[in-house]
């Protein structure tokens, strides 16, 4: 194992994966309590229909995916609010059109494109010195963000009526929870890939969830739970030859699975049907 440390490349896709797996976990939280899961998936395939058309027109893929990802962000925030569509209808919609637009630019491309397959499957270990260093910043933007505004994102996720009657500005703050999971989706593209970045966001919050009492209990333990599997995952990728975006998910999917056999909140569950089904 030792010898590992001598390569860059390793170097750089551990430390990537930490912040990768602390930015998306977090992110999660807020994303998993409101239940906005599917709202990942709608960003991720305007994040990768930027990435085709990057591809397609020669600038950078990064650039591309930040650009068609905010802008899918604020798209459902606006058709959620001034198409007096229910927000699962909106996010549907922008949904297929970013879905669209990627097929369409793929279409376009003249063969086989190796870049774009990165981006669509993800590949730790190809993460390159730029990459890590876009992706520190940008996670340090996401969380520095999540800790200036932590009891304005935890009051709206509770309880956003009474957030706005309290004058809080809760379509500014939803439009802000959008944007950030933007960013928490676009660095973490080349790494998890379009088709699992949203696992990296859902599945650890989810997994914290049935071990928690609190929001701050499930922020650390998301937190811990995306990390870990972040770098068991490029452990297991190294050293079995198996696709990294692949190993983590399947990792945190073991964790949720253990989680939902073992966690207390699971237990008290399962006791109360148990208790309900007697009594009928």
């Amino acid at each position: 194992m030792l010898e590992l440390w001598q390569y860059a490349f390793f170097q750089r896709a551990l430390l990537s994966a930490v912040v990768l797996g602390f930015t998306c976990s977090v992110m999660g939280v807020f994303i998993v309590l409101q239940g906005l899961s599917f709202v990942s998936a709608g960003i991720a395939h305007g994040a990768f229909a930027g990435v085709a058309l990057a591809l397609l027109l020669g600038f950078n893929p990064l650039l591309g995916a930040a650009g068609t990802a905010l802008v899918m962000a604020l798209l459902i925030g606006q058709t959620n609010r001034r198409g007096k569509l229910n927000l699962d209808a909106s996010i549907g919609i922008v949904f297929s059109a970013a879905l669209a637009l990627a097929v369409l630019f793929i279409g376009l491309m003249p063969g086989y494109t190796a870049d774009l397959m990165g981006y669509l499957f993800g590949n730790l270990l190809a993460v390159t010195t730029t990459d890590l260093w876009v992706s520190i910043v940008v996670g340090a933007v996401v969380i520095a963000t999540i800790t200036l505004f932590y009891k304005e994102f935890q009051f709206t996720a509770f309880d956003p009526v009474m957030a706005e009657a309290a004058g809080l500005p809760v379509k500014a703050l939803f439009d802000g929870l959008l944007v950030l999971v933007s960013l928490a989706i676009v660095i973490s593209l080349k790494a998890a890939g379009e088709l699992l970045v949203i696992a990296f966001i859902v599945i650890p919050a989810s997994t914290a969830w049935q071990w928690s009492n609190s929001l701050t209990q499930m922020l650390f333990l998301s937190a811990g739970f995306g990390v870990a599997a972040a770098v068991l995952g490029l452990f297991a990728s190294y050293y079995f030859d198996i696709p990294t975006g692949a190993s983590i998910v399947l990792i945190l999917i073991l964790f949720f699975a253990v989680s939902s056999i073992l966690a207390p909140q699971r237990r008290a569950v399962r006791r109360t049907k148990g208790l309900a089904a007697k009594e009928v």
